[in-house]
Formats: C-alpha cells, sequence, structure tokens
C-alpha cells in the first residue's frame, strides 16, 4: 500500500507579512520631525504671507484714500530757516490790513471838503489789535480796515505814539479767522528783508531786500533809533511790517528818505523796531515822517 504524499504548501499571507517585516526593519524609518524639516515650512509660512500682503498691496492701492491736505493754522509760528520772499508774502499776508482814512481837507478851498488817504497796518496781537504808523491815522474823522478775506470794519485809535510815529488800533469787527504775526527781536545789518504794504494805492504789493543800517535818526523831531532798509516803499506803505527771512516782524515801516519834494522811494526807507512799537502809546510831540 503506497504512502500518501505530503506537500507543504507556502502560506501565502504570513509570507508577505515576513517579508514586509523584514524590509521595514532593514529600511531607516523617514523623519518628519526634525529641525531642518521645521526650519523649511517656517521658511515657507513667511514666504507665503509676504506675498499675500504683496497681492493685497498692490490690489487696493487705488483704492486707497488720497492724503488730505492739511489746513492753515489760525496763528502762523516762526520759520526755524530762511523764507523765500514768496513764502513770506504768503505766511505773513493774513495778517496784514489796507487802512483808508478819512480827514477834512486842510486847504483854505477844501476845509468843507473831506479827502481820503490809504495806509497799511499789522495785525499784532491775538485781541485783533492793529500796529500802524501814527501819521496814517493822524486827524482822521473815520478810519477803516479792509482784511484779506473781503472782511471790512471801522476802527478807532486805542493809542498813539506820535513821537515814535506809532498808532494802535482797536476795530469794531474782526474777521472770521484772526492771524496775529510772529513778532521778532534785533536785525543785524545785512539781513534780509521783506515789505508787505500798499503803495500808491496798489493793494497788498511786496518788496524785498536788505537792512542797510541801525539806528538811525530822522532830521528834526522825527523818530530815532530806526531801522534803514532797501526794500522798496512808497506813499501807501506807511505802517506796514518789515519783515526778517523767518516770517518775523522787526518793524514799523514810517518813512523814506528822499533829497526832493517828490516823496517816492530811490532806495532808503525806515522802520521802527518792533520793540519800540510796542511800547509806545504816550502822547508824544514829534513830528509825523512824510511818507
Amino acid at each position: 500500500m503506497e504512502r500518501p504524499v505530503m506537500t507543504v504548501l507556502p502560506s501565502s499571507e504570513p509570507s508577505e507579512l515576513s517579508d514586509e517585516s523584514d524590509s521595514s526593519d532593514s529600511a531607516p524609518k523617514r523623519q518628519w520631525n526634525t529641525p531642518e524639516l521645521r526650519r523649511r515650512v517656517l521658511l515657507g509660512v513667511i514666504l507665503a504671507w509676504a506675498l499675500v500682503i504683496t497681492v493685497v498691496v498692490f490690489t487696493r492701492g487705488d483704492d486707497t484714500p488720497a492724503a488730505v491736505a492739511p489746513k492753515p493754522a489760525p496763528t502762523p509760528s516762526a520759520s526755524q530757516g530762511p523764507l523765500s520772499t514768496a513764502d513770506v508774502y504768503q505766511t505773513l499776508l493774513p495778517s496784514v490790513v489796507r487802512i483808508q482814512t478819512t480827514r477834512r481837507g486842510t486847504s483854505t478851498q477844501a476845509k468843507n471838503m473831506t479827502e481820503s488817504a490809504i495806509g497799511t497796518g499789522v495785525i499784532a496781537n491775538a485781541d485783533g489789535s492793529i500796529l500802524t504808523a501814527f501819521h496814517v491815522v493822524d486827524g482822521a474823522t473815520a478810519i477803516r480796515i479792509s482784511y484779506t478775506d473781503g472782511t471790512e470794519t471801522t476802527a478807532k485809535v486805542a493809542s498813539s505814539d506820535p513821537a515814535q510815529d506809532i498808532a494802535t488800533l482797536t476795530p469794531a469787527q474782526l474777521p472770521e479767522t484772526l492771524v496775529p504775526a510772529v513778532l521778532g527781536g534785533g536785525p543785524a545789518v545785512g539781513d534780509t528783508v521783506v515789505a508787505i504794504g500798499n503803495p500808491l494805492g496798489l493793494t497788498m504789493s511786496t518788496s524785498s531786500g536788505v537792512v542797510s543800517g541801525l539806528n538811525r535818526t530822522i532830521s528834526g523831531d522825527g523818530p530815532e533809533g530806526l531801522i534803514q532798509f532797501d526794500a522798496a516803499v512808497n506813499p501807501g506803505s506807511s505802517g506796514g511790517p518789515l519783515i526778517n527771512d523767518r516770517g518775523e516782524v522787526i518793524g514799523i515801516v514810517v518813512s523814506l528818505a528822499n533829497p526832493t519834494d517828490a516823496g517816492t522811494f530811490i532806495g532808503i526807507g525806515f522802520a521802527v523796531p518792533i520793540g519800540s512799537a510796542l511800547g509806545a502809546g504816550g502822547d508824544g510831540t514829534g513830528q509825523a515822517p512824510p511818507l
């Protein structure tokens, strides 16, 4: 009797498990939490955020509202550096006023008639007080002030010092925006100066020059300690500000020198220093300069 032959069939599943186990043990395991891999991931996140921010900026650039221009301050301040003549003019213009006076005629035929004259003044205080030359308002029966914003009002003399040819006016009405001038100190010979006024009735004209001398005295009983300058001034400029290149008022224009009786500018003008002008207020007996 033949014996049965036993054939051992290989088992597929245990065999495969055994192979995988062997290969797993023999191959190195993949590491997902290494410092190098974390550094790369972090760098990728940063680059992604930078890209997103760049896209947002470029896509929203046209929708960004334009910056609003700053409004001018009611009270100017002196500049730290030298200003051009144009900058000085724009800075001080809101502080300068046109003065029109009415007075009785002085001649025999004109005694029953009135005469009008034009002068200039500068707002020197937050209460609206105006500095001008005394001879601009001397003997006036009516004083009218015109501001650069178009406001017009009457005014009266609050104080005067004929010896220094300075008067202070109090207006009946103030403009909506009051801009007092910045007052400066003493100048030096050679300093750049700007004058603003209404020469020969030409409203709010400006000229520039330099300080030509200090402590000048007008012949006769006129003011002393004057600033001499060569910025052009003419009748109608009286009472206007003399300004340095920092936008500060350093004097009040009061007169010009002319060897003839023409009363026109030949290159020499005079201004009362602002310190003397602010100290004016007494009743002097000086003679008004011919400007």
